[in-house]
């Protein structure tokens, strides 16, 4: 019979499409089991609307809300926590021996100017991402922060989005073998940046959006190492935003490869797609939007469709609060640790200056953020 009239055309060799059940994998957020440490939120913009509601629908404990626009900490006091206290002056959170974790959830710019006293105040950090500009920065706080015994860990709260994060656990047992190439394309309409503060960053779709997606593609590749990053950029003809909105990265391994593809202009029938494929199996997500996902495993034994509770907002979010509390609580390094999330950033600053050059870049030669 002809491959393209076959009905196993399209899957792994050997399997099915026999419809089996599911394996029950621990892919919702988790919280810590003995306490719930104290929060201070530093940074009251738009997404931390995210971050209150995953942190209020969890039960977690925010005692204290700072932005140097105080009326904002008091909008999302009264939203959210109405017990909590305000400050503008993020010092005032640091000062707190009964704040033992603070949420970071500032710019860059400002960021980068609160870890040292976050971490010389004891405080473990959840910082919001992209984590640093500058890679060698990002590694001297790491190495501060382990010096001092606090954990600090990066908001990639994508890591927990549910259908990323069943993918994520599946590979961890084995479904899928060794994973040898991943596929991601993301196509939605990000024009609402027109106008906006977000319309000054060059590199908006690889970097401020992208970031999620080259974190993912570093958890589903695992510890190998990536060889080089070919990327380029591009304006769609109807954009209304400055930056590009037309990105695209392929990433290249010893034995694999990575591609991620983002049309930022997508006007009409808006799609995400993740397809993950390994040595025994794949994994495909897709669906209208980055909440609404459909899941397959597709195996030798057949094919399973996960029925997956929650979404990326605001459930990654809690996953992201969550595993670090879990972290402290453990004596342990979290799983998303500023460290581990430099082998991302390594990756998104190498797409950047390789669409800037049209050349081929190795992931970590490129040190700072080039925008």
């Amino acid at each position: 019979m002809p491959r393209d009239l076959d009905d196993s055309y399209g899957l792994p060799p050997g399997s099915s499409r026999e419809e089996k059940p599911a394996p029950e994998l621990p892919y919702a957020p988790a919280d810590p089991v003995s306490s719930r440490p104290r929060i201070g939120l530093i940074g009251c913009g738009g997404i931390s609307i995210q971050h209150l509601r995953a942190y209020r629908d969890a039960g977690y404990d925010v005692a204290m809300l700072c932005d140097r626009s105080e009326g904002k900490a008091h909008e999302a006091q009264k939203k959210y926590y109405p017990e909590a206290d305000v400050s503008a002056d993020f010092r005032d959170v640091l000062r707190r021996d009964d704040i033992d974790v603070v949420d970071l959830a500032a710019h860059p710019g400002d960021r980068a100017t609160m870890y040292e006293p976050a971490i010389e105040a004891g405080k473990h950090i959840l910082s919001q991402k992209p984590f640093v500009t500058d890679i060698d920065f990002g590694l001297s706080i790491v190495e501060q922060a382990e010096k001092k015994g606090v954990r600090l860990a990066v908001n990639q709260n994508g890591r927990w989005a549910p259908h990323w994060s069943w993918i994520r656990q599946a590979i961890a047992s084995g479904f899928l073998g060794e994973v040898t190439s991943v596929r991601t394309a993301v196509n939605w309409d990000h024009n609402w940046v027109a106008g906006s503060v977000f319309e000054e960053i060059h590199s908006l779709i690889l970097y401020d959006f992208g970031i999620h997606w080259f974190d993912i593609v570093s958890c589903f590749m695992g510890p190998r190492t990536p060889l080089r990053v070919y990327a380029s950029t591009a304006r769609a003809p109807t954009q209304r935003a400055r930056p590009p909105l037309l990105s695209q990265a392929l990433i290249e391994y010893e034995r694999g490869q990575a591609e991620l593809f983002f049309d930022a202009n997508t006007l009409f029938g808006e799609q995400d797609c993740t397809f993950v494929a390994g040595t025994r199996g794949t994994a495909t997500s897709c669906g209208p939007d980055l909440n609404a996902q459909s899941v397959t495993l597709a195996t030798a034994d057949g094919r399973a469709r996960p029925v997956l509770e929650g979404k990326w907002f605001p459930d990654g979010f809690h996953g992201t609060m969550g595993e670090l509390l879990r972290a402290v609580e453990e004596k342990r390094e979290p799983l998303n640790s500023a460290r581990n999330n430099l082998k991302s950033l390594e990756l998104c600053f190498a797409a950047i200056a390789s669409a800037a050059t049209h050349l081929p870049v190795v992931p970590g030669a490129v040190r700072k953020l080039q925008d």
